[in-house]
């Protein structure tokens, strides 16, 4: 039994031209190109490259201030994007806000957010976030005297739920929460509802960082009971420089600016100015409108994605599935197959959970005494592109006593072909390095 349908994934990975390109490692021949850092950025499919190319092209002209025609069409081609992100994650259009990344979104989340934030208050993160996510934070209770605390993880690297309710981590101190969905280190999924409902209890804002968890799975704030979401386009297919900041509407227009300038006002007078509505609050000056139609198409790329799963009962026919079910349904077969493969590996001690049950295609590991950088370099030499380092994520490898790691990742065009070329990689890591007997 094959675990995908080849004619189906093969178009898949038709659509990106730079999977096909081959690739020339310094000092070396050209070859095939084996992209396990899917969690770093995406690639990006034909379908992308053309709506961006073609707007330059052909539809060029800032947003909501240009009356001609070329204007017309760049503000319809803008909000037209805003409406399919609101609804690729379940929201409604005034309640996203674009920004350059999701480090911007959660920093805008962090300053407004200060607004009610005072001495006393707490805010409630985890040890597992990535820097975005921790280092706003940490401003804003510099800022207002708020104390920051946060969720452990167990040896496992899941949250430690049990830890943290003995604790009384969330309390009636507790102003905001703010955690992500799924781990960039671990692939650990967040039990983020239990953790919303919690904090509602005590009338906390909960956010979400979902970096990691939107490209790769279906998505509804209403699930997910959220306060606000954010994530990035370049992670989903879309080009850099666009971010998402989803919030409740009543919450967003609550909030005071995160930028002034152009869009954001309403009457500007020069004692004092008032402000848009939301999400125009949000968005001072010219906003990344190329990169929103770019997002925009990756999001219909996404809700087009066709994944045919073979049946575990004999004689049944395989099931179609469509859009960002298909996609999970890629990740999570190609989850069991890459942690097999992985914890095979003599000496390689991976970090986060073992089994393919609530977590995400991200794996963290170390290789005995080989430096990460040092087994990315050799991986490379091959063609096969890794990450190596701490992620952006250092509290969490010091939690687990490790510098830094190897990270795979992968996406809806990864292989299982692809998966077997990083194993054999790896064992070329530890013949190279004299690991291997």
């Amino acid at each position: 039994m094959t675990l995908f349908d080849d004619a189906l994934l093969g178009a898949r990975r038709a659509d990106f031209p730079i999977l096909n390109a081959g690739i020339e490692p310094v000092g070396g021949k050209r070859t095939a190109l084996v992209y396990l850092d899917s969690a770093n950025t995406s690639q990006k499919p034909e379908a992308v490259l053309k709506a961006v190319d073609e707007h330059y092209r052909y539809h060029n002209a800032n947003v909501a201030r240009a009356m001609h025609t070329l204007g017309a069409q760049a503000t319809a081609a803008f909000e037209g994007a805003r409406d399919k992100v609101a609804a690729f994650v379940g929201g409604v259009s005034q309640e996203i806000v674009f920004t350059k990344n999701a480090s911007e979104a959660l920093n805008l989340a962090a300053y407004t957010l200060s607004s009610r934030l005072s001495p006393g208050d707490e805010v409630v993160i985890s040890v597992a976030e990535h820097h975005s996510n921790l280092v706003p934070w940490q401003m804003a209770c510099q800022r207002t005297g708020a104390t920051l605390r946060w969720f452990d993880v167990t040896d496992e690297g899941r949250l430690d739920l049990a830890k943290a309710r003995a604790d009384h981590l969330i309390n009636e101190h507790t102003k905001v929460v703010s955690i992500t969905a799924l781990s960039n280190v671990t692939g650990a999924l967040t039990p983020i509802r239990e953790i919303a409902d919690w904090a509602h209890r005590f009338g906390a804002v909960v956010i979400a960082d979902g970096s990691q968890y939107v490209p790769h799975n279906p998505t509804s704030v209403a699930d997910m009971g959220v306060d606000m979401l954010a994530f990035t386009g370049h992670k989903m297919l879309g080009p850099t420089g666009i971010g998402v900041l989803w919030g409740k509407y009543d919450l967003l227009d609550s909030l005071p600016p995160f930028l002034g300038g152009g869009e954001m006002i309403e009457v500007v007078r020069m004692a004092a100015s008032t402000y848009a509505r939301p999400p125009h609050r949000f968005e001072a000056g010219t906003p990344p409108i190329a990169q929103a139609v770019g997002l925009g198409a990756a999001v219909d790329y996404l809700n087009a994605v066709e994944e045919r799963v073979p049946s575990r009962e004999r004689g049944q026919k395989p099931k179609t599935l469509q859009g960002m079910s298909a996609v999970a349904a890629h990740d999570a077969t190609l989850t069991e197959y890459a942690l097999d493969k992985l914890l095979s590996v003599p000496d390689l001690h991976l970090i986060g959970p073992k089994v393919p049950v609530d977590r995400g295609s991200v794996f963290a590991f170390t290789l005995a005494d080989v430096h990460p950088h040092d087994a990315m370099q050799v991986l490379d030499s091959l063609g096969i592109a890794v990450r190596g380092g701490h992620h952006c994520a250092r509290p969490l490898h010091e939690r687990f006593g490790v510098q830094s790691s190897i990270r795979v990742s992968t996406y809806l065009y990864t292989t299982t072909a692809e998966i077997d070329a990083l194993v054999d990689g790896l064992m070329e890591v530890r013949r190279f390095f004299k690991v291997a007997p």
